[in-house]
Order: structure tokens, then sequence, then C-alpha cells
């Protein structure tokens, strides 16, 4: 089947994480995606070790930080500090659809690849900045990274134990969430632009900012502030408007209770030997149980406690009210539902082998996502990309290799 991104090319300027992470997820929809980096070193990922994947020989290895956000994409190491570098940054974009950076703002201006300049001779192009504050505002010449977002952006504000207890804090979430909710956006405003263009043959400029995207995706917690002025604070693994909605131990360690609605809290009840508990006007309505989730809590616990997390589960299994453990990785990947869902792929890499990946999340009926490669070794596809998307000769690529303008692959 033909990809519905099929023919479109990427230019792709950006490193670390929100910027592949949108680019890795057009790749995996059928664009071609070219990434820029520089001679040596490459994206800041190569070097976030540990851990590495390994391959048969033990001497290759790749920092799985990187795998997880490059598959799908060629390698062209260039330099583009020099000025040579920078004109075939320019010749490469005359021939793309689209441009994704994440330099800081403006940073591209001293190098004529910032929007206005690649845009004068190519209009059709689709420009995506991403950076930490956006465009515009007083904040956007500052560098933005996930973490300082996080707290700026009052992640971290709802997220961790509360005050009073042991423990209490601000915490940020276990992994780049930021970055991974921008590049979702930055692909999805990608892909909105592109539609744009096919209709009107016009493209476009995009800012996506970090900031932005979070206090977006705050949702409900942003507009709970917006309705009534009040900052929400830290819950632990409570929900403001839901109980029981929160982690419970048991005798050998913790589930889960997602209860949406009373009908759910009734049958969660009679599952679990507190079938009277619904009839307490305390408790019968999910109002009511918010109002009371102290009492409530420790209700719950208490019987919880009294059995292990799998008979616990395994009472609660068919039933109306949600529940779940509380997997590590390792369970992850073991669970049944996920290996059916075909969740862990492999993917061909040209010096380790084969190597594991997470599939694509959204099933296309028609349209699938695929896995051509794994991240690619630096500068893997410098020579490929040039010859065949510029016309370069042997010589020429042999010149620009002698004045270290571009570099083959990483040995």
């Amino acid at each position: 089947m033909t990809q519905a991104l099929a023919g479109i090319r990427i230019l792709d300027l950006s490193r670390v994480l929100a910027g592949p992470w949108a680019t890795q997820l057009l790749g995996d929809l059928g664009a071609e995606v070219i990434k820029i980096e520089k001679p040596g070193s490459g994206d800041d990922t190569r070097s976030w070790v540990p851990p590495f994947q390994y391959g048969t020989d033990p001497e290759n290895r790749e920092a799985s930080y990187f795998l997880s956000a490059n598959r799908n994409k060629k390698s062209v190491c260039i330099d583009m500090a020099s000025s040579r570098g920078q004109e075939i940054i320019r010749e490469l974009a005359r021939t793309s659809d689209v441009v994704v950076e994440n330099f800081k703002t403006g940073g591209l201006a001293k190098y004529g690849l910032d929007a206005d300049s690649l845009r004068r001779s190519h209009p059709g192009l689709i420009y995506c900045s991403i950076t930490g504050f956006g465009q515009t505002g007083p904040y956007a010449a500052l560098p933005g990274y996930d973490l300082l977002i996080q707290a700026m952006g009052g992640l971290m504000s709802v997220t961790g134990v509360p005050d009073g207890q042991a423990g209490a804090g601000p915490m940020k979430v276990g992994v780049a969430l930021v970055d991974i909710l921008t590049g979702l956006y930055a692909a999805n405003a990608i892909q909105a632009a592109l539609l744009h263009r096919a209709r009107t043959g016009e493209g476009q400029v995009i800012d996506v900012a970090l900031l932005d995207t979070l206090v977006a995706a705050m949702a409900n917690q942003s507009q709970g502030f917006l309705a009534t002025g009040e900052s929400p604070g830290r819950m632990g693994n409570a929900h403001p408007s839901i109980v029981p909605y929160d982690v419970f131990p048991t005798a050998d360690g913790h589930i889960v209770l997602a209860v949406g609605n009373d009908l759910q809290f009734a049958d969660l009840c009679e599952r679990i030997g507190l079938a009277r508990l619904p009839e307490d006007t305390r408790y019968a309505t999910n109002a009511a149980r918010v109002t009371n989730r102290a009492e409530l809590t420790g209700i719950l616990s208490e019987r919880l406690t009294s059995g292990s997390s799998a008979h616990w589960l395994d009472l609660l299994k068919g039933g109306k009210a949600p529940a779940g453990p509380v997997n590590r990785m390792e369970d992850v990947f073991a669970d049944p539902h996920i290996r059916a869902r075909n969740t862990q792929i492999a993917l061909p890499h040209s010096k380790l082998g084969s190597v594991p990946g997470v599939a694509f999340p959204a099933r296309l009926s028609h349209t699938p996502a695929r896995y051509q490669a794994a991240a690619p070794v630096l500068g893997e596809h410098t020579r490929q990309t040039l010859q065949s998307v510029l016309g370069y000769s042997d010589d020429d690529l042999r010149q620009l290799e002698a004045e270290r303008i571009i570099a083959p692959p990483s040995s």
C-alpha cells in the first residue's frame, strides 16, 4: 500500500527529542526524512548514555535514546557553520516540502537558513520551528528544556506527593513528556499545512513552543483554573474530580482503581466484599465521594491490604470498575495484550543487525505505518543523499570530504 505521506520530503534540522519525535512520526507515515547532523558528533542524544543498544559484536553499540526517536531517517553530515555547508543545506531545502528546526529563536538567520530566507525562493515550503518559548514574547530568546518547561508550565505543581506528607514536593513526570507532546503537536500542524498547500499551493510558517504545548496539554487543570481562579495542587495519584481514582496498596504491592461513575463504584464494592458501602450517603454519588475522599480511601485501603494484588485483580476481572496492575517496563512488554497488539517491533540496523523498537501506536487500515530501518549510523546517507537528491558526482563528494564540509559514515 502507498503510505499517506509518500512523496513528501522532510529536511530535519532538529535534534534531541521534540523535533526528532515529530519527524520520526512523519517518517513512519511514509515521508522521506533527511536528518542533518554535525560531523563528528551528530545529534546530542547520540551521546546520552547509558543505556546502549548492542549488536552481535559488542564493539558495535548505539545510544538507545537516539534509537528511540530517529528511525526511518537518513543521516547526512554537513558542517552548517561553513558557507559551503549552508549552501548545500539550502539546496536540499529547495527540494523539500517541509523544514523542521529547533534552534534558538533567530539562530538560523545568520546561516541564511531561517524561514524568510528559505521561503523567498521556495514559497511552497512549510517551515516548522520548535522552540522552548516561541518566536514572540519576552522569553523568546531563552533556551527551553523539558524539565524547565514542566516547572514553568504548571505540570510539576500538580505532580508529586501533597504538602504535609512524607516526600512532598514538586516532581517531574518520568519521561520527557513535554518534548513528546510538542513533537505530536508539531507533526499534526505540519500535516494540516500540507493539506492546506495541496488545496492552495501556499506554504506557511509554523511556530510551536514547548511552553504553549504544556499549557494546552494541562487540559482540565488549565480550564479548572480559568473557571475558578484557584490553582490546583499536588494530589499524588488521586484525581481532583473523581473518587476512587488512585493507586491503592495491597498485601504484596499496589493496584490502580479508576472508578468513573456510580455504577462502577457499586460493582467494585460488590466484588471486594463491601456491598453495603454505596448505600451510605457519604459515598453514594461521585460528588459525595469527592467530599469524603479521605474516609473512603481509608476504607478501601484497609480492605485491599487484606489480599494480594493478583487476588483483587482476579475478582475485578470482567467487572464494570476499571482496575489494573502497576507494571514495570518488563511487565509491560511481557503483557499478553501488548504482545497481541504487536507493540514491540524489530528494525534492521546497518551495524547492530536487528534492534527492537516500539510500534507507531495508531493502526491505519489503508495507509499503515512502516518501519524501513532503525535510526541511522552518523553520516550513513551523506553520499547517497547528495548524489541522488542534488546530483553530486564522486569527485564533488571527495572534494567536500577533503574540505571537511561533509563527513562519511562514522566507523
